[in-house]
Order: structure tokens, then sequence, then C-alpha cells
């Protein structure tokens, strides 16, 4: 029997989970507890789903077996985004064998040598922007991580055909974002010519293949001779166990997991880290000072605490192959079990005041891996994820050193959905000036200084909580 959750109709938790999603959690949790499910029509899909928003819960499904528990299964509705072969799609020997072929180049020495590069964008694109006016964000950081991912994973070192690409990812983006879309695209998968929302995403998405096809061919035909050192070059020279390479598809599908993972979630990590910060001035304060002083321990722990509080992807999936027990309660077969990640890490048990912004929280230690869950966890966490943390390191450390943003407006970003990322709804406005010619407004909401380094269950105080969504109208219990 599976836990309660809301009577509405299927058609209804779709819209809900799609255009409200924060609301909906929030009412959820409220009225059913930790455990709860909902029904969920679309994307030729139907399921339902067990959202799970404890620790304990999310550790017992983290450490389940794999081959009961499958995400390849779960993430099924982003088949049409990312391709059969993705290894987000994938599970058992093939899932290995593909996060095995994955992973060295976006671990280690070899992902610190990309830093010179995400150094030079991020400082080309600051020096563009607009001064002493209000403008978005969020857009130019999604020019930084789109550019890096086309240098250093795609290997795009000829403009023209690096700005092609840019020009067909945002049209695919751009095709498949928007409430209203979705809501149209998750109701009825049909093209029709083209000239319907899933029509005009599905072009857009054959677009993106051939130009990653022809960049394989491409580097294909250089390998050897002049093998570049970015992902592409590393991937085509990896080999499996039984020596066999990756194939063509295998690449495309896996690039293009590379570049949506990686692209849109790190740009709006970072347009939410700007966002928190420049309506925290003392976090701020203290962020510059020790970053002028060479130190970066605080920008890990805001970093950690960005991704705590402001999680760009709200759930990981698991399908479940045979019955599960988890927290008390045994689950079906053919369930999804979703491992919330937004509801865990604003757990009151785990962190003292969960809706503020306090980095100090984690300053001194790790965070516990099934209360902090941005990259999902274990034997599935995102190969990506020190890729993305190493980028933001990069981003932020350089921005904040060349100018000085001042927060556009006196009230922190409501979050908006696009496509499956948690977004600042109006892009995070700024102001931006040089370093010397402003310091932090002393009229923006001020978070106090912590008196220590306080961990799961800290004292420290904030301003306020950044979320300020309505709450979705309860339904009533049958």
């Amino acid at each position: 029997m599976l836990p309660p959750g809301p009577p509405l109709p299927a058609a209804v938790q779709t819209m809900l989970w799609i255009t409200r999603p924060i609301a909906f959690m929030n009412a959820c949790r409220r009225r059913y507890g930790d455990v709860f499910s909902i029904r969920f029509n679309g994307l030729g899909v139907r399921q339902k789903l067990v959202f799970i928003a404890d620790p304990a819960g999310v550790r017992t499904v983290f450490s389940g077996d794999p081959d009961v528990l499958r995400a390849g299964s779960g993430n099924r509705p982003l088949a049409p985004l990312l391709g059969r072969r993705s290894v987000l799609l994938l599970d058992g020997a093939e899932h290995l064998r593909q996060r095995k072929l994955l992973l060295p180049p976006l671990h280690g020495e070899r992902m610190k040598s990309y830093e010179p590069v995400m150094r030079g964008i991020t400082l080309d694109s600051a020096q563009r922007w607009p001064r002493q006016q209000a403008f978005a964000l969020l857009p130019h950081m999604q020019s930084i991580t789109l550019d890096v991912i086309l240098r250093t994973v795609f290997g795009f070192d000829d403009d023209v055909r690096r700005d092609d690409m840019r020009a067909r990812l945002q049209r695919m983006v751009r095709a498949g974002s928007g409430s209203a879309r979705l809501v149209a695209m998750a109701i009825a998968q049909v093209e029709l010519r083209g000239r319907s929302p899933w029509g005009r995403f599905m072009a857009a998405k054959r677009d993106v293949d051939e130009a990653i096809l022809d960049q394989i061919r491409r580097r294909r035909e250089r390998a050897g001779s002049d093998s570049g050192d970015d992902v592409l070059s590393l991937l085509l020279e990896a080999r499996d166990e039984q020596g066999e390479p990756m194939s063509d598809d295998e690449l495309r599908d896996e690039l293009l997991t590379l570049l949506v993972a990686g692209h849109e979630t790190t740009a709006t990590s970072l347009a939410w880290a700007f966002d928190l910060l420049l309506h925290h001035p003392r976090v701020l304060e203290r962020l510059v000072a020790e970053l002028d002083a060479g130190e970066t321990r605080y920008l890990d722990a805001t970093i950690k605490e960005t991704l705590r509080i402001r999680p760009v992807v709200p759930i990981v999936v698991r399908r479940l192959e045979q019955p599960f027990e988890v927290l008390g309660r045994t689950i079906p077969a053919g369930t999804a079990v979703a491992p919330c990640i937004y509801l865990t890490q604003r757990h009151p048990d785990v962190y003292e005041h969960p809706n503020r912004f306090v980095p100090d929280r984690f300053v001194d230690g790790a965070p516990d891996p099934y209360a902090w869950l941005p990259f999902g966890g274990g034997v599935r966490r995102c190969l990506g994820a020190s890729f993305a943390t190493f980028e933001m390191r990069v981003v932020l450390r350089t921005v904040l050193t060349a100018v000085t943003l001042r927060p556009a407006s006196g009230t922190l970003e409501q979050v908006s959905r696009r496509a499956v990322t948690l977004v600042p709804r109006h892009g995070t406005k700024v102001v931006c000036v040089s370093r010397r010619e402003a310091a932090i407004p002393p009229s923006s909401p001020r978070a106090p200084r912590s008196r220590r380094s306080a961990g799961p269950r800290e004292r420290a105080a904030s301003t306020r909580s950044p979320d300020r969504e309505r709450a979705a109208p309860r339904s009533r219990s049958r």
C-alpha cells in the first residue's frame, strides 16, 4: 500500500508539480509528513512517485541494491532530451561501463587544467556587463558555463562552429522551457510536423544531435595526430575492459548529458549564489575579504550552503523492480521512489533554521551525505559533481575579485521552473560597478555574523527565508 498523498486527479498533480513545485512539495509535507505519494502523468509516462524527505529514508534508498532500485528506469522521461544511451538512463553493467569511461576526464588534475579557460571566459564576460544599470545575471552565467563546456568538453576551437552550436542549443532550451510549454509537452507528445510544442522541441533536438555528431566525426579524424585535451578527445581514446571504444551514438548521448546536466544546472547555481550573497551583505563582506586574502574555505562553505538551500533539481528517482521497505513502509514493485533533495536539505531535525542562508554551518567539516544531496548519492552520484563545484569556485572567485555587484531589488528571487530545473524567476537582477566605485550597500538586508562555526545544528541567525512562493491550496482528504 502506498503512503498517503493528495487525492487530486493525476493531471492536476502533474500541473502543480510543473507550475508550482515548491508550494506543492511544502504543502504535501505539511499534510502528510516526510513520506508521501503523488501521481504523475506526462511525457508518455504514468507513474506513482513516493517522495522521501527524511535522511534515514534517503540512506536506505541510496545504499539499496541498484538492481532493485533502478535509476535508469526512473529517469526514462528524460530519454527524448538526453538519448537512450545516456548514462542517466542506463542500469546494471551498461551503466557501470559508461560511468567508468566518463569519470577520469571530469576529475583530478585533468579537470583543474581547465581553470585558465574558465577564468578567462568569466573575465571576458564580466568586462562586458553593463555598468550602473540593472540587468539579469542568469543569462550571463548561462553564457559562461556554456562556453566552458563547448571548449573544455566538446573541444570547439573554431569561433564560427562554436557560435553555431551555441545557437542550436539555445533554440532547444527555449523550446523546452516555460511552464506552459512543459504542460503542453507533458500532455501531448505529438509533433504535428514541427508545429506543436513537442514538435518544435524535437526539431531543435535533432539540430543539436546533428552538430554533436559532426564534432565527433571531426575529432575522430584528428585522433592520434592532433588530439586535444578536451573531454571529447579523451573519451575517443577511452576503452572499456574488453578494449572497446564508445560508439558515436553513445558519445553523442553522453556529451549531450554532460552539456544539459552541466550547463544549465551550474549556471543556475551561480545565479542563486549571487542572489543569496547580495542579499546577505555580511556574508558577502566576509567572503570577499577572505578571497582577497587568498583564502577559499569560506568560498567552499558558501557553495555548499547555496546548493543546500537552493538545489537546482528537486528530486532524484529510482524505479522499484521488486517491493522495497523504507521507513517502515513496504513500497510495491513498479513504483518510483524519489529522495527529495529540496525537502531533505531543509529538514529541521538536521539543520537549525533550515530556511536561512548560513554558510557557517559548513565551514568546519563535510555535510551529511544523506542530508546534503544536490548531486544525488550512492553509486549514481552525479559524475560531474567535482567539475561543477570546481567551476563554481572559479567563477565566483573571478567575479567577486573583478567587480562589485549590487542587488537591483530589496527582495530575494522567487523560484520558477525551467524545464527540469528550479531557477530565479527574474534571472537574479543586479547592478554592476567596479570594485573601487562602491562598497556593499548598507541598506540591503543584512545577515548577522555567526558566533561560531556551527555544523548541522547551527545557531547563527539570518535575515529571512529565501522561500516566498505561496503555498499550494490544500486538498481535502478522502
